[in-house]
């Protein structure tokens, strides 16, 4: 089987690359480890939960016990599936802060400042958040929609948060991320918006793509420092394919660095340590792992209706058919309704920490069970995190899923943030827009009050928001895996084009920034192919 480009991973940059490749007339062959995305739980935007835990969509992979968390194994869900983890995650659309892509220039990254990659947000979307604004696109295949559906306790704490000093920011993907903001989704109507749907599945991009499903890719073929294609096995079948053009893998955070070592191109001794044969001693490959770390604040109220009561027996049914009748309703719910950026300290230039708002809480202990009484949370983080992990390979096997160590918490200043941000939201929620409704603090509780309680905290509850990034990164210097067009530095023919490649991590949910990373992958390459 041959093809003129090789996608490996049909994810939130893959099916952007595959489907703007296949615009051009290339031919494309698109290998996905995963199913189909016909699950009416991907579909609604509700069933974001069921799908964080479902291996059928889902890689499932956990870290190894974390120093930092108190040995515990962090949960690390990836998406198994057409669209990837655009198929399972929350659905927020936060592009991140100008800053950060600006950061990414100044470090070496020629071409990715944010006035290079504005142009390709702009394009991959359309904006429905209301209003014109140059900083927003129209006609793109991503569909941006704000809640249709928003309950009076999100309008309660964007008020209490403007009570609190923040002020409101009417489009956090606009001039200005600072501030308290409505979420912004990527939804198609009442539906969730993957990549798969919204680029991949149009007729004029699917028409020169060929779609492997369940092809779990073995390893890349690699010939006198050229990829030339790769092996996959379908149905316990072997298989080759090969690449006139070029091979782009885009299979993620985890999965990219993995096919990479178990292809023998990696820190040389770890990969000998398995079995595996150097073909390029690579040593970034695997490291810079980056990832964000929250700690929620759950609070008890009265008063005003919460997702909680939304969730369980008639008031369910009901949301039902509001959902089948009108396309609104709780079912059209992600995970966050509202948030805040925010910084931690004086002098900053750009925000350090997001606070994301729901209006439900979740049994302690059980994964994403919503509680039957009212509850509210909110989830801090330190957006721009110091602390970082690895991705290793456990086995020359692909089938065997490699060792994830974040390091959560390592770095004193991810501590310093955190403690800055958890108090930010207690002054949110003390505000006078909720103190009608405010009964009581049930974690961490309002007795932990120091920075050493609110670190233990931490180290005791903090989990993932699910934002891996960085195990290939962009750069030039000795330890970034690739270059600015994206190319693997050392092998021809080959390119990284997902999360994986950020120097570090955006400020702010990660999707959109992939989608970006995707739609510049896609120019670079149609460039070569238009010089060669």
């Amino acid at each position: 089987m041959e093809a003129d480009y090789v996608v490996v991973g049909a994810g939130s940059a893959g099916c952007v690359i595959a489907a703007r490749l296949s615009e051009a007339g290339a031919s494309v062959l698109l290998l996905e480890a995963g199913g189909g995305d016909r699950d009416p739980m991907i579909q609604i935007p509700a069933g974001v939960g069921h799908q964080l835990y479902n291996p059928k969509h889902n890689w499932m992979y956990a870290s190894e016990p974390e120093p930092g968390t108190n040995d515990r194994r962090i949960h690390t869900p990836r998406g198994k599936v057409l669209g990837g983890s655009s198929s399972i995650n929350g659905m927020l659309y936060v592009r991140g802060n100008p800053a950060d892509y600006d950061a990414w220039a100044q470090a070496g990254c020629q071409g990715w400042s944010y006035d290079d990659v504005l142009p390709l947000f702009k394009r991959s979307e359309t904006c429905r958040t209301g209003g014109g604004s140059a900083f927003r696109g129209q006609g793109g295949p991503m569909p941006v929609e704000p809640y249709r559906t928003v309950l009076p306790l999100t309008h309660c704490f964007v008020t209490a948060a403007q009570e609190a000093g923040f002020a409101f920011n009417d489009d956090v993907n606009g001039a200005c991320q600072d501030g308290v903001s409505h979420a912004q989704m990527s939804r198609r109507g009442r539906l969730r918006g993957s990549t798969y749907r919204t680029f991949l599945a149009r007729p004029e991009a699917r028409r020169n793509v060929t779609i492997l499903t369940g092809a779990l890719v073995e390893g890349l073929v690699i010939e006198n420092s050229r990829c030339t294609g790769l092996r996959y096995r379908l149905h316990g079948q072997p298989g080759v394919v090969r690449a006139r053009g070029e091979v782009i893998l885009s299979a993620g955070a985890i999965g990219s660095p993995q096919i990479l070592q178990i292809s023998g191109v990696g820190p040389a001794a770890h990969l000998r340590s398995f079995g595996v044969e150097p073909v390029l001693d690579l040593p970034g490959v695997g490291a810079n792992l980056a990832d964000h770390f929250a700690v929620r604040i759950v609070c008890r109220l009265r008063g005003l209706t919460t997702i909680n009561e939304l969730a369980h027996g008639w008031r369910l049914m009901r949301e039902a058919a509001r959902f089948a009748l009108t396309g609104r309703g709780a079912l059209t719910f992600g995970v966050t309704s509202a948030m805040v950026f925010c910084h931690s300290r004086e002098g900053l230039q750009s925000p350090d920490i997001q606070l994301s708002f729901t209006p439900a809480s979740y049994v302690f202990g059980k994964a994403l069970a919503l509680e039957r009484e009212p509850g509210m949370t909110v989830a801090i983080c330190a957006a721009r995190p110091a602390s970082r992990g690895s991705v290793m390979i456990a086995s020359p096997d692909a089938g065997v899923a490699p060792t994830i160590r974040y390091g959560y918490l390592t770095d004193p200043e991810d501590v310093r943030v955190t403690c800055a941000g958890l108090r930010h939201a207690r002054r949110i929620l003390s505000a006078p827009a909720l103190a009608p409704y405010y009964v009581s603090e049930l974690r961490p509780g309002r007795d932990m009050v120091s920075d050493e309680d609110i670190e233990s905290f931490a180290r005791r509850e903090g989990s993932s928001i699910y934002h891996p990034v960085g195990t290939c990164r962009m750069g030039i210097d000795a330890m970034a895996v690739v270059d600015p067009q994206l190319r693997l530095h050392g092998i021809e023919g080959l390119r990284v084009a997902d999360a994986s490649i950020m120097p570090c991590l955006t400020t702010g949910n990660t999707n959109a920034p992939t989608i970006m990373i995707g739609e510049k992958a896609a120019d670079m390459i149609l460039q070569d192919r238009r010089s060669a």
